[in-house]
Protein backbone atom coordinates (compact mmCIF):
# COMPACT_ATOMS: atom_id res chain seq x y z
CA UNK A 1 0.00 0.00 0.00
CA UNK A 2 1.98 2.99 -1.22
CA UNK A 3 0.37 6.99 -0.64
CA UNK A 4 1.27 9.44 -3.35
CA UNK A 5 1.08 13.35 -2.16
CA UNK A 6 0.44 15.74 -5.36
CA UNK A 7 2.73 18.49 -6.41
CA UNK A 8 5.30 18.18 -3.65
CA UNK A 9 8.25 20.46 -2.91
CA UNK A 10 11.21 20.64 -0.52
CA UNK A 11 11.31 23.85 1.97
CA UNK A 12 12.48 25.01 4.82
CA UNK A 13 10.98 25.03 8.06
CA UNK A 14 11.24 29.10 9.76
CA UNK A 15 8.71 28.83 12.67
CA UNK A 16 5.86 26.74 13.47
CA UNK A 17 3.43 29.17 14.79
CA UNK A 18 1.32 27.00 16.70
CA UNK A 19 -0.28 23.06 16.26
CA UNK A 20 -1.96 23.75 12.94
CA UNK A 21 -0.03 26.29 11.44
CA UNK A 22 4.24 26.85 9.96
CA UNK A 23 5.46 29.31 7.85
CA UNK A 24 8.58 27.66 5.12
CA UNK A 25 11.31 28.85 3.09
CA UNK A 26 10.26 27.79 -0.50
CA UNK A 27 13.07 28.24 -2.31
CA UNK A 28 11.60 26.82 -5.92
CA UNK A 29 10.11 30.29 -5.52
CA UNK A 30 12.17 32.41 -3.18
CA UNK A 31 9.14 33.47 -0.87
CA UNK A 32 7.43 32.48 2.48
CA UNK A 33 4.94 30.10 2.52
CA UNK A 34 2.00 29.80 4.97
CA UNK A 35 1.39 26.21 5.49
CA UNK A 36 -0.99 23.42 7.16
CA UNK A 37 0.85 21.36 9.69
CA UNK A 38 -1.17 18.01 9.05
CA UNK A 39 0.05 16.72 12.58
CA UNK A 40 -1.23 18.40 16.02
CA UNK A 41 1.29 16.74 18.26
CA UNK A 42 4.31 18.30 19.36
CA UNK A 43 7.34 17.03 17.38
CA UNK A 44 9.91 19.29 18.64
CA UNK A 45 12.55 16.64 18.14
CA UNK A 46 12.01 17.43 14.23
CA UNK A 47 10.06 21.19 13.85
CA UNK A 48 13.25 23.19 14.30
CA UNK A 49 14.22 26.75 12.26
CA UNK A 50 15.83 25.46 9.18
CA UNK A 51 15.09 22.08 8.55
CA UNK A 52 14.01 20.65 5.75
CA UNK A 53 9.91 19.67 5.15
CA UNK A 54 7.94 18.65 2.47
CA UNK A 55 4.84 20.29 1.60
CA UNK A 56 1.96 19.81 -0.80
CA UNK A 57 0.55 22.29 -2.94
CA UNK A 58 -2.97 21.65 -2.69
CA UNK A 59 -4.97 24.93 -3.05
CA UNK A 60 -8.60 25.58 -2.86
CA UNK A 61 -11.30 27.96 -2.25
CA UNK A 62 -12.25 26.23 0.68
CA UNK A 63 -8.92 26.70 2.46
CA UNK A 64 -6.92 28.67 4.23
CA UNK A 65 -3.76 27.56 2.91
CA UNK A 66 -2.74 26.66 -0.25
CA UNK A 67 0.26 24.21 1.62
CA UNK A 68 0.10 20.88 3.58
CA UNK A 69 3.27 20.24 5.51
CA UNK A 70 3.30 16.23 5.19
CA UNK A 71 6.88 15.20 5.89
CA UNK A 72 10.19 16.49 7.92
CA UNK A 73 13.67 15.17 7.20
CA UNK A 74 15.61 14.19 10.30
CA UNK A 75 19.22 12.98 9.15
CA UNK A 76 19.57 11.67 6.10
CA UNK A 77 15.62 9.90 6.54
CA UNK A 78 12.07 11.28 5.97
CA UNK A 79 9.57 10.82 8.50
CA UNK A 80 5.77 11.11 7.58
CA UNK A 81 4.23 13.44 9.99
CA UNK A 82 0.38 12.89 8.08
CA UNK A 83 -1.96 12.22 11.50
CA UNK A 84 -4.42 11.03 9.00
CA UNK A 85 -2.52 8.33 6.59
CA UNK A 86 -1.35 5.44 8.82
CA UNK A 87 -5.63 4.47 9.47
CA UNK A 88 -5.44 4.69 5.33
CA UNK A 89 -2.40 2.57 5.20
CA UNK A 90 -3.61 -0.12 7.81
CA UNK A 91 -6.85 -0.14 6.64
CA UNK A 92 -5.69 -1.21 2.81
CA UNK A 93 -2.71 -2.96 4.25
CA UNK A 94 -5.51 -5.51 6.32
CA UNK A 95 -7.53 -6.23 3.37
CA UNK A 96 -4.91 -6.32 1.00
CA UNK A 97 -3.28 -8.77 3.35
CA UNK A 98 -0.06 -7.12 4.04
CA UNK A 99 -0.64 -6.71 7.56
CA UNK A 100 -1.39 -9.71 9.10
CA UNK A 101 -3.23 -9.99 12.51
CA UNK A 102 -1.72 -13.24 14.23
CA UNK A 103 -4.44 -15.38 16.03
CA UNK A 104 -7.79 -14.56 13.10
CA UNK A 105 -9.38 -17.98 12.25
CA UNK A 106 -11.01 -17.78 9.10
CA UNK A 107 -10.89 -15.35 6.14
CA UNK A 108 -11.70 -11.74 6.16
CA UNK A 109 -15.42 -11.40 5.52
CA UNK A 110 -16.45 -8.24 5.66
CA UNK A 111 -14.16 -4.78 6.96
CA UNK A 112 -15.35 -1.74 7.44
CA UNK A 113 -13.59 1.86 8.97
CA UNK A 114 -14.41 4.02 12.04
CA UNK A 115 -17.22 1.79 14.11
CA UNK A 116 -18.79 2.89 17.23
CA UNK A 117 -18.36 0.30 20.20
CA UNK A 118 -20.02 1.48 23.75
CA UNK A 119 -18.47 5.45 23.83
CA UNK A 120 -15.51 5.13 21.48
CA UNK A 121 -15.26 4.72 17.37
CA UNK A 122 -12.44 2.52 16.45
CA UNK A 123 -10.53 2.63 13.24
CA UNK A 124 -11.24 -1.11 11.39
CA UNK A 125 -13.66 -3.89 12.62
CA UNK A 126 -13.64 -6.93 10.04
CA UNK A 127 -15.68 -10.12 11.02
CA UNK A 128 -14.14 -13.40 9.40
CA UNK A 129 -16.13 -16.50 7.57
CA UNK A 130 -15.52 -18.69 10.71
CA UNK A 131 -17.85 -15.64 12.72
CA UNK A 132 -14.97 -14.03 14.56
CA UNK A 133 -15.44 -9.88 15.65
CA UNK A 134 -11.75 -8.15 15.15
CA UNK A 135 -11.53 -4.96 16.16
CA UNK A 136 -8.08 -2.58 15.74
CA UNK A 137 -7.23 0.87 16.45
CA UNK A 138 -4.86 2.43 14.95
CA UNK A 139 -1.99 4.97 16.08
CA UNK A 140 0.52 6.70 13.96
CA UNK A 141 4.26 6.96 15.08
CA UNK A 142 6.57 9.63 14.51
CA UNK A 143 8.70 10.12 17.82
CA UNK A 144 12.15 8.11 17.37
CA UNK A 145 15.59 7.80 19.28
CA UNK A 146 18.93 5.30 19.04
CA UNK A 147 16.37 3.40 15.82
CA UNK A 148 13.58 2.93 18.66
CA UNK A 149 10.09 4.18 18.14
CA UNK A 150 7.91 5.27 20.22
CA UNK A 151 4.36 6.23 20.90
CA UNK A 152 2.76 9.09 22.49
CA UNK A 153 4.92 12.03 22.08
CA UNK A 154 2.47 14.16 24.38
CA UNK A 155 0.40 12.77 26.81
CA UNK A 156 -2.66 11.62 25.30
CA UNK A 157 -6.42 11.14 27.34
CA UNK A 158 -7.99 9.78 24.33
CA UNK A 159 -5.36 7.17 23.41
CA UNK A 160 -5.97 5.45 26.67
CA UNK A 161 -9.48 5.67 26.82
CA UNK A 162 -9.37 3.45 23.77
CA UNK A 163 -7.24 1.17 25.13
CA UNK A 164 -8.81 0.44 27.93
CA UNK A 165 -12.18 0.10 25.85
CA UNK A 166 -10.51 -2.28 23.62
CA UNK A 167 -10.01 -3.99 26.77
CA UNK A 168 -12.87 -4.27 28.09
CA UNK A 169 -14.23 -5.22 24.49
CA UNK A 170 -11.30 -8.52 24.78
CA UNK A 171 -12.90 -9.83 27.60
CA UNK A 172 -16.25 -9.73 26.13
CA UNK A 173 -14.86 -12.53 23.41
CA UNK A 174 -13.41 -9.64 20.63
CA UNK A 175 -9.89 -10.18 19.09
CA UNK A 176 -8.56 -6.69 19.62
CA UNK A 177 -6.09 -5.13 18.80
CA UNK A 178 -4.08 -2.04 18.50
CA UNK A 179 -1.65 -1.62 15.19
CA UNK A 180 1.25 1.08 14.95
CA UNK A 181 1.83 2.54 11.77
CA UNK A 182 5.39 3.87 11.90
CA UNK A 183 5.81 6.43 9.49
CA UNK A 184 9.24 6.14 8.67
CA UNK A 185 11.74 3.47 8.45
CA UNK A 186 14.69 3.27 10.23
CA UNK A 187 13.68 1.24 13.58
CA UNK A 188 14.35 -1.99 14.64
CA UNK A 189 11.69 -1.93 17.56
CA UNK A 190 8.74 -0.20 18.87
CA UNK A 191 7.15 0.91 22.48
CA UNK A 192 5.46 3.00 24.79
CA UNK A 193 6.74 6.12 26.20
CA UNK A 194 6.50 5.07 29.45
CA UNK A 195 8.02 8.17 31.15
CA UNK A 196 5.52 10.34 28.98
CA UNK A 197 2.56 8.45 30.03
CA UNK A 198 2.78 5.33 32.37
CA UNK A 199 -1.20 4.98 32.79
CA UNK A 200 -1.21 3.78 28.78
CA UNK A 201 1.79 1.10 29.52
CA UNK A 202 0.12 0.17 32.50
CA UNK A 203 -2.97 -0.69 30.87
CA UNK A 204 -1.05 -2.47 27.91
CA UNK A 205 0.58 -4.73 29.93
CA UNK A 206 -3.07 -6.30 31.40
CA UNK A 207 -2.30 -10.13 29.98
CA UNK A 208 -5.88 -11.10 30.38
CA UNK A 209 -7.23 -8.86 27.95
CA UNK A 210 -5.74 -10.75 25.03
CA UNK A 211 -4.77 -7.68 23.22
CA UNK A 212 -2.31 -7.79 20.75
CA UNK A 213 -0.10 -5.18 19.89
CA UNK A 214 1.15 -4.93 16.30
CA UNK A 215 3.75 -2.48 14.75
CA UNK A 216 4.47 -2.07 10.89
CA UNK A 217 7.47 0.54 9.44
CA UNK A 218 7.31 2.49 6.16
CA UNK A 219 9.22 3.45 3.58
CA UNK A 220 9.12 7.80 3.11
CA UNK A 221 9.80 10.31 0.86
CA UNK A 222 8.83 13.51 0.44
CA UNK A 223 6.44 12.53 -1.75
CA UNK A 224 5.00 9.27 -0.75
CA UNK A 225 4.57 6.69 2.32
CA UNK A 226 4.70 2.76 1.79
CA UNK A 227 3.95 -0.06 3.99
CA UNK A 228 7.31 -1.89 4.72
CA UNK A 229 6.97 -4.80 7.45
CA UNK A 230 6.31 -5.47 10.54
CA UNK A 231 9.08 -5.02 13.35
CA UNK A 232 8.66 -6.09 16.96
CA UNK A 233 6.84 -4.25 19.56
CA UNK A 234 8.20 -4.51 23.19
CA UNK A 235 6.83 -2.99 25.88
CA UNK A 236 9.90 -3.52 28.42
CA UNK A 237 11.98 -1.57 26.22
CA UNK A 238 13.98 1.68 27.67
CA UNK A 239 13.34 5.29 25.39
CA UNK A 240 15.21 7.85 25.71
CA UNK A 241 13.10 11.20 24.78
CA UNK A 242 15.34 13.30 22.44
CA UNK A 243 13.39 16.08 23.78
CA UNK A 244 14.47 15.79 27.00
Amino acid sequence: MKVTYPKVAVAQLIERKNRFIAHCYLPSEDREIVVHVKNTGRCRELFYPGVDVAVSYQASATRKTDYDLIAVKKGQNWINIDSQVPNLLAYEGIRGGQISLPGIVGEIATIRREVTFNRSRFDVYLETDQAEKVIVEVKGMTLENHQIGAFPDAPTERGLKHVRELIALGKEGYQVYVLFIVQMADIRLATIHQKMQPALATAMADHDSGLQILAYTCEVTPATIELKGAVPFDLSAEFSDPND
